[in-house]
């Protein structure tokens, strides 16, 4: 019986297709496709197990070891797992790392069992080497930066676009000391998958907004990081106050929405109570050990505010970590940096340029 295979098409990935990953926990947490479950083969120690067997005694005594390992009850409960996943997504697609020995045992196991399932060819590596071959193709193509103080919505403005790239979406995390995300970070790898899979809704020019390489746990690929260096930036500049309103958004209600709904008021409370206290804890060396006591008295009675009903009361700390760190911080990178802009302009006038920028250029 031959067994159907698919080609590696990044379409499955557009189409929101079913993916059902077979490799092990440990493989699937370093990286997975975009829209994969986790239903292994094999565990870890049993992974562990037969690549051990593999390397002494060749692949065949491994496949046998594996045979043996993954057999009785905990065979029967893996494939009831596979065709539970399978009459919930009837038109999932089967992959292992190199879609080879792994995906075609569970294919052969379903096929047995009267259900017959396409894998990918190629697996896992081909597929990411798709994804990735998008990010190299999108650093080649045209990129607009945009800039600005911390505050000024640069983020909101790259998701009002139809080919702007959100790199913080993609990492889970704002990019700064309070950007961390209360869900955890993603791989490296899964970072990486996730600009892949956006690019492929862009197919010519890009708009990102002005990043270090590092966002939190991820690291932009190079090539596209260089594309970012020396492509034309515009910047928005909004007032003070219109800007501490947006943190106070992104800082304390945002989160803390994030927070209480994935962990209930008490816990999620002391979470993001740790967070932000954490947060500006990591930035005494760039504020001092007076000014960072300072705020950090300001923030402990915000604290107290906002549990009697008081959540503007962060604003008197938020305010002067704007004024004191972040805008000097932007504005000694602006002079050391020596950019250019195209356009510098409120956040209303810097959508209709990036607009405007994206439909003159080229597909």
């Amino acid at each position: 019986m031959t067994l159907p295979l698919v080609e590696p098409d990044l379409e499955w990935l557009r189409q929101g297709r079913r993916l059902i990953d077979v490799r092990a926990p440990v493989e699937f947490a370093q990286g997975a496709l975009p829209g994969a479950i986790n239903l292994p083969l094999m565990g870890d120690e049993e992974r562990r197990q037969v690549g051990i067997c593999y390397k002494q005694e060749g692949q065949q005594a491994a496949i046998a070891l594996g045979k043996r390992l993954v057999s009785g009850g905990i065979r029967r409960s893996r494939l009831a797992a596979w065709r539970q996943a399978l009459e919930a997504h009837p038109d999932a697609l089967i992959y292992c790392y190199r879609g080879g020995l792994r995906s075609q045992i569970v294919q052969q196991w379903l096929a047995d069992e009267g259900v017959e399932q396409p894998r990918i060819r190629g697996g896992w590596k081909a597929m990411r080497h798709a994804l990735c071959s998008r990010i190299d193709a999108a650093a080649e193509r045209p990129l607009l930066v945009v800039g600005g103080l911390t505050g000024c919505a640069k983020t909101e403005l790259i998701q009002q676009l139809g080919a702007g790239l959100d790199l913080e979406a993609c990492a889970r995390h704002k990019g700064s000391a309070f950007g961390r995300h209360p869900l955890p970070a993603p791989a490296q790898i899964d970072f990486e998958h996730a600009m892949g899979l956006r690019l492929l809704s862009i197919p010519g020019p890009c708009v990102v907004e002005d990043e270090s390489r590092h966002i939190g746990t991820a690291n932009v690929p190079l090539a596209f990081w260089q594309a970012m260096e020396h492509a034309p930036r515009i910047r928005v500049e909004m007032p003070l106050d219109w800007r501490l309103a947006r943190i106070h958004k992104d800082y304390i209600e945002d989160l803390w929405a994030v927070y209480s709904g994935q962990y209930g008021e008490w816990l999620g409370w002391a979470l993001m109570r740790k967070q932000l206290s954490s947060a500006l804890g990591r930035l005494r060396k760039r504020l001092g050990a007076a000014r960072l006591a300072r705020l950090q008295r300001l923030q402990q009675l915000a604290f107290r505010e906002h549990a009697q009903g008081n959540p503007q009361a962060h604003e008197a700390w938020l305010a002067p970590l704007l004024t004191e760190y972040y805008d000097p911080l932007y504005r000694h990178q602006l002079e050391k940096q020596d950019k250019t802009f195209l356009h510098v302009g409120d956040w209303e006038s810097c959508l209709a340029f990036a607009h405007d920028w994206q439909d003159r250029q080229p597909i």
